[in-house]
């Protein structure tokens, strides 16, 4: 019975919007999370028709002391009558479902009647058409072996090199991202060896574009962050540009989602990354640790309006008061902001890299708006890379009209599901400009000739003062 409590509280998580389902199932033990797995994915498959039988039988109300939740009731009823019965022994949950098996089998087919369907399958929620027009993408891992040897592996297993939509064993190798092969929506590796083997892995073209962007150094002196780094896959990606050389500190603050993170990293064969379950925004970026980094990623929770893949159209969400999802669009803004601008504080760090897997301006457009107008990028020389330094063949970019300067736009990377065959993202990069002779945007003009020693020494008095109080105010962000 314990597999059903368990299969309970992952759809309790998902109801909670803790996040995707594939990074949810993700979470699992390794041991159970293909049974769990299934039992979820199928139970939200069919959890409108589950919840009108539990309803119309009174279950909940009339064995409330027996079954606490309406998701635990999903999942029995669920395996009553679409998965031969209740792989449990008895007990008193079981009986309790049990006492109404014929009022919900009749009430099963009573619903099938109004419907018009013939077949259980028939009754299952539809996916979204979009998830259709997006293929299956592989990125071979260059760590274990490399990519020519991949195609010549899938094409001894019967693979060809053609339009993954016009044969279901047809491949096509990726003109965008290196390394990226595309297959038909329909074919599936989670039990391929070489997806267990971490040859391959399975990542959408979209969620590949901000570690080409970031374009991190592959010598052996080498610092990169990754910030929000589970499941793992931009931070294998990352790893695998950097070659295994320098060192990826990879933070991921959840307990469970950094045990993920760590099983990822290992069957990859990242040996140059440093996994830390802690808060990126706890980090000291004047950390003697970190005074060497140059190149930060930062993929932050955000709203995922942007996946439309073959599982989260399952989640029958409430549909939100237009002023609700401003407010919580805001909120998520507010928290992405946050974390660019803690980037940015780290005295060496050259280029960072923001996305999301968000199609809203408020936490793309807005957020960058909003970076570039900070002190953190005033002080620090920060502005948007250039459109020949963020995939400058890809066809899409950012919003004029959400950005205070529209000619920025075109430095910025978006993706629609559905038309451009990937799920809905959003890159842009940010770049420090170390240039000697630039000058100081809060510095005069006649300050940049020699200064007269009464004055040098005023102004030096003047700085400690400021460090003195932004040290007691316990924020580098500060000014006094």
């Amino acid at each position: 019975m314990n597999f059903y409590f368990e299969a309970a509280k992952t759809l309790d998580r998902l109801d909670a919007k803790q996040g995707s389902i594939k990074s949810v199932l993700a979470t699992l033990p390794e041991k159970d999370r293909r049974r769990t797995a299934a039992l979820v994915i199928e139970t939200l498959k069919y959890r409108p028709v589950l919840t009108d039988i539990i309803a119309a039988t009174k279950l909940l109300k009339e064995e409330r002391k027996k079954i606490t939740s309406l998701n635990l009731a999903l999942v029995l009823v669920h395996d009553l009558l679409l998965s031969g019965g209740i792989q449990a022994g008895d007990g008193p949950v079981k009986q309790a479902i049990l006492r109404h098996k014929t009022r919900m089998r009749s009430e099963f087919q009573k619903i099938k009647i109004k419907r018009g369907v013939k077949t259980d399958t028939d009754l299952a929620q539809s996916g979204d058409e979009r998830a259709a027009r997006i293929p299956r993408y592989v990125r071979v891992n260059t760590l274990n072996w490399p990519t020519e040897e991949a195609i010549k592996s899938l094409i001894s297993q019967g693979f060809s090199v053609s339009s993954p939509f016009e044969s279901a064993k047809g491949f096509a190798i990726d003109e965008h991202i290196p390394d990226l092969l595309s297959f038909s929506p329909q074919t599936t590796f989670h039990e391929d060896p070489l997806y267990k083997s971490g040859k391959i892995i399975l990542q959408d073209k979209a969620s590949c574009f901000p570690a080409i962007v970031l374009a991190p150094p592959s010598t052996k002196d080498a610092v990169v962050i990754d910030a929000t780094s589970a499941p793992g896959n931009k931070t294998s990606h990352l790893s695998a540009l950097m070659q295994n050389n320098g060192k990826l500190y990879a933070f991921e603050r959840d307990k469970k989602r950094f045990s993920t993170l760590t099983t990822m990293l290992s069957r990859a064969g990242c040996k140059n990354v440093l996994p830390l379950n802690v808060d990126f925004l706890t980090v000291d970026p004047l950390d003697s640790k970190y005074e060497k980094v140059t190149h930060i990623l930062l993929d932050p929770s955000c709203s995922g309006s942007g996946i439309v893949n073959r599982l989260d159209h399952l989640l029958e969400i409430e549909i939100e008061d237009e002023s609700d999802q401003e407010e919580r669009l805001r909120r998520l803004a507010g928290f992405q902001l946050m974390m660019v601008k803690h980037a940015m504080r780290f005295p060496g760090v050259q280029r960072i890299v923001y996305s999301t897997c968000s199609i809203h301006a408020t936490e793309n457009e807005h957020v960058v708006r909003d970076v570039l107008n900070s002190d953190e990028a005033k002080s620090g020389n920060f502005s948007l890379a250039t459109s020949n330094e963020v995939l400058p063949q890809w066809h899409r970019r950012g919003l004029p009209d959400e950005l205070d300067d529209p000619a920025q736009a075109s430095s910025l990377v978006r993706c629609l599901p559905g038309e451009d065959a990937t799920n809905g993202f959003f890159v842009s990069c940010f770049v420090r400009d170390l240039s000697p002779t630039r000058k100081r945007k809060d510095v005069p003009a006649d300050e940049d000739h020699e200064v007269p020693d009464s004055r040098r020494k005023k102004k030096k008095k003047r700085r400690k003062t400021v460090k003195l109080a932004t040290v007691n105010t316990g924020d580098r962000a500060s000014r006094t």
